[in-house]
């Protein structure tokens, strides 16, 4: 396995500067997600680990040893794809050993590795089948299979399950789980499904515009987010945001004044006379908890089995709370939202264009 560490990592493609000097440090053994949306630079800065990016500037080292003049065949680095690429004409046993043949190894020990990976990937089955007529799962667990056969330092996974429908996907999310446990690879899978990166990795690398805005645990970057960006792009419902005004030591939504908790102070006096309040659904409740409390109106109620989804509008902020299968709304009620003043993060303003 490989310590991973980049030092002022830069990509450009032409005029287009899609990694903007990023550094991180990934221990042997990590499981790290590297979540973000469309164009963040995500799969760029998975290549140049990879080595099939050129790196424009900055450094990729593992184990302290720089790689950017090693070609990418002798960093062994396996990667997993969206797309499997199978190879339809050979068999599952063929498919999985064909790394091993490429590389020379002899017949006996491509044998007992390709049975060994098939056997934990519950595939030996399908070994003497074709990849045709295999479901979506089974051939992503072959391709899989045939990544991690070659015993990697480093193995990389890009989008791999998000063509998968939700059964499958919660099926190969376990799979992709105890690979880790069981070999204890230094992982990093690139994704812009934050279920996924919460639910895998030991840390989340969070990527916008090219930068790095977070790097921490699954718990850290979901309940401390170092900003709006990260706090508006993890976390399912999405995050509310609420418009407010500073006043002394405590902040006015639409004309209630609330007294923030004693440790949020200080990130008042430096957002200044106004920013956005942000609370997730979760740590909202219909009626006075005895935490903050807010008049609004029902809009609707998203009755979801073991629990619902209440949408409110509170001035002209439409936010929604998680709420008991019991609880609902009508469209126009009046209703009062409580807050927990523990989980309320404050943002400076302008973060609109952060989530076009």
């Amino acid at each position: 396995m490989a310590r991973i560490r980049a030092e002022n990592l830069v990509k450009n493609y032409g005029s287009v500067k899609a990694v903007l000097g990023i550094e991180f440090d990934i221990a042997d053994g990590e499981f790290v997600a590297i979540l973000g949306p469309s164009g963040c630079g995500k799969s760029s800065t998975m290549r140049m680990i990879a080595g099939l990016e050129e790196i424009s500037g900055g450094q990729i080292l593992f184990d302290e040893r720089p790689v950017n003049d090693i070609r990418a065949r002798d960093r062994n680095v396996a990667m997993s794809f969206e797309n499997y690429a199978l190879y339809s004409p050979i068999t599952i046993f063929e498919n999985i050993a064909f790394p091993l043949r490429a590389s020379g190894m002899n017949a006996s020990d491509v044998n007992r590795r390709v049975h060994d990976i098939a056997r934990k990937m519950e595939l030996e089955p399908l070994l003497d089948q074709k990849p045709t007529g295999l479901s979506s799962g089974q051939a992503q667990r072959v391709s899989l299979a045939r990544a991690l056969v070659r015993e990697p330092e480093v193995f990389l996974l890009d989008e791999p399950i998000s063509h998968l429908d939700t059964r499958q996907r919660y099926r190969m999310r376990r799979f992709i789980k105890s690979i880790h446990q069981e070999f204890g690879y230094t992982m990093i899978y690139v994704t812009h499904d934050q279920e996924e990166a919460l639910a895998l990795a030991d840390r989340v690398m969070v990527m916008s515009d090219g930068e790095i805005q977070q790097m921490g645990s699954a718990q850290e970057v979901y309940t401390r987010p170092a900003n709006a960006f990260v706090a508006g792009f993890v976390g399912e419902p999405p995050i509310n945001f609420l418009p407010f005004s500073a006043d002394g030591d405590g902040i006015v939504i639409e004309g209630h004044r609330i007294e923030v908790p004693e440790a949020a102070k200080p990130r008042l006096k430096q957002i200044g006379a106004s920013g956005r309040a942000g609370v997730r659904p979760h740590f909202m409740a219909l009626g006075d908890n005895g935490g903050i409390t807010l008049s609004g109106r029902g809009f609707v109620t998203e009755e979801l089995q073991d629990h619902n989804e209440i949408f409110v509008d509170i001035g002209k902020t439409r936010i929604s709370l998680i709420a008991a299968p019991s609880q609902r709304v009508s469209r126009g009620e009046d209703v009062t939202v409580s807050i927990d003043p523990i989980h309320l993060l404050l943002f400076p303003e302008g973060v609109e264009r952060e989530f076009e």
